[in-house]
């Protein structure tokens, strides 16, 4: 059994408790350290802990999580203090933003390609 699952069965405050553990690890990532990603999920959900969200509250969007490379406790975007989210941001703009699977491509590749079709 899956740990979301197991979560989306316990009580109101077990999941208060779980999601005070995240803040609390948000509080100790180095941006200048963090490991960072992002995954498609719930926008009101983006643990995936709740469940059952009715359908009007379902909305699937892009969710950024972060991570001291000690800890290893992914936490996301959302739960993490203004600054540090602020300074991720700055450091892994690229790798955030960019369209999905086309991480790899060579960036510098793809400008100098898009000039020369301009210039023609």
């Amino acid at each position: 059994m899956s740990n979301q699952s197991i979560l989306c069965r316990r009580t109101k405050a077990d999941l208060e408790e779980w999601l005070r553990f995240r803040k609390e690890a948000g509080l100790r990532i180095d941006p200048e350290t963090a490991l960072v990603e992002w995954c498609y999920g719930q926008t009101l959900d983006p643990y995936g802990v709740i469940g059952n969200l009715p359908e009007e509250e379902q909305q699937v969007g892009r969710e950024y999580f972060a991570c001291s490379p000690e800890e290893e406790i992914w936490v996301c975007f959302y739960d993490l203090p203004d600054a540090t989210r602020d300074r991720l941001w700055e450091l892994h703009h690229a790798k955030l933003v960019f369209p999905a699977g086309l991480e790899s491509l060579n960036t510098g590749d793809i400008k100098a390609k898009f000039a020369e079709l301009v210039r023609q």
